[in-house]
């Protein structure tokens, strides 16, 4: 089967067909798979209620532990080692990605210099 020779009709009713294989096949899945677990907690004396419903506190006790911590650069501030030539609020350090207005400076064969802080110089 070649889809570059297939019109927009036929690939339309393939891709229909794949979807609806896809939902089918993760049914069968789905249901084997509870049938298996259901098995597993029946060998060890425990209905799958018993298991499952202790299972939503493990997952929140595993994602408050997955939380990122807070981002360390922001809690103790970067110096800024460049200020914006209109607006001395706006700062950038020097490091990462160039704000747009220090392309916009640069495109305008001005040195970067002039945008430098005389602290951090």
């Amino acid at each position: 089967m070649e889809l570059a020779k297939m019109s927009l009709t036929d690939l339309r009713r393939l891709q229909s067909k794949v979807e609806n294989e896809i939902r089918r096949r993760n049914d069968v899945a789905r249901r084997d798979l509870l049938k298996r677990m259901e098995k597993m907690a029946k060998d060890e004396g425990l209905s799958l209620s018993d298991v499952l419903s202790s299972a939503p506190a493990a997952a929140e006790k595993r994602e408050t532990r997955r939380k990122p911590k807070a981002n360390t650069k922001k809690a103790t501030g970067s110096v800024a080692k460049y200020r914006h030539p209109e607006n001395p609020a706006i700062g950038w350090s020097g490091r990462g990605r160039k704000p747009q207005w220090v392309i916009d400076w640069l495109a305008q064969n001005k040195p970067i210099e002039e945008l430098r802080v005389p602290e951090a110089a």
